[in-house]
């Protein structure tokens, strides 16, 4: 019975020396947290600049001077990695500095051919590397869009323009925002993802026209 209570005691003091270190550590462990929460240090415009020199080279269309080269508004969006966090007196400062460099067709003809317009949405192709300098560019609106019942591959990144101008009518104002929208989206929409089209030289003028026929000529799939 000694020996069981002597060896009993030996174990009881090791458990406790055990309890003892490992309170001990879990202390120590508490303590070194806030250190691992430090922020890491912000990355320098010219950090990034060398880093996409670093591993980027120009081929075709796409060439380093297009991605280092912001506009005002590629720089001013750059700041906020969430789009929809785009303070409200930036964005209107953006979409007024936009809607500027919006150019109208200077013939007052705004519809082309609806079925050439069918062909550039589907189009997918242009300003990549394997692609030619100075070639025809898609406008590839099925990624973001669904536009008509026959097509049932579509993205949803932007919104549904099925029936498009079967709900809005090809009032003044509807054809000259639908214009401006395809021209440069961020005149209406601060930081969109949408491509500025028209201010960007991806799609020409008459491409344009077709696209705008595509979606507001009654005779259009879109509209059916």
């Amino acid at each position: 019975m000694q020996a069981f209570t002597k060896q009993y005691g030996v174990w009881a003091a090791a458990a406790l020396a055990l309890a003892a270190s490992t309170g001990a550590i879990a202390q120590d462990s508490a303590k070194a947290k806030p250190a691992a929460k430090a922020k890491a240090s912000a990355v320098s415009a010219a950090d990034m600049k060398h880093l996409i020199e670093g591993s980027f080279s120009s081929k075709g269309p796409a060439t380093v001077e297009g991605v280092l080269n912001q506009d005002a508004m590629q720089q001013a969006c750059s700041q906020y990695p969430d789009r929809s966090k785009v303070p409200a007196a930036t964005a209107k400062k953006i979409e007024a500095a936009e809607l500027k460099q919006v150019k109208y067709p200077g013939d007052g003809k705004w519809l082309g051919d609806w079925k050439e317009g069918e062909k550039v949405a589907q189009n997918g192709r242009g300003m990549q590397f394997s692609d030619q300098v100075g070639g025809t560019n898609g406008g590839n609106c099925y990624a973001c869009h669904q536009m008509t019942k026959a097509e049932i591959s579509f993205g949803n990144i932007g919104p549904s323009l099925y029936q498009y101008g079967k709900l809005r009518g090809n009032s003044e104002d509807v054809v000259k925002y639908t214009w401006g929208k395809i021209w440069d989206s961020s005149a209406y929409a601060a930081c969109s993802n949408m491509p500025r089209f028209g201010h960007k030289g991806i799609l020409t003028e008459t491409q344009i026209r077709d696209v705008m026929a595509l979606l507001l000529d009654p005779a259009s799939p879109v509209n059916q």
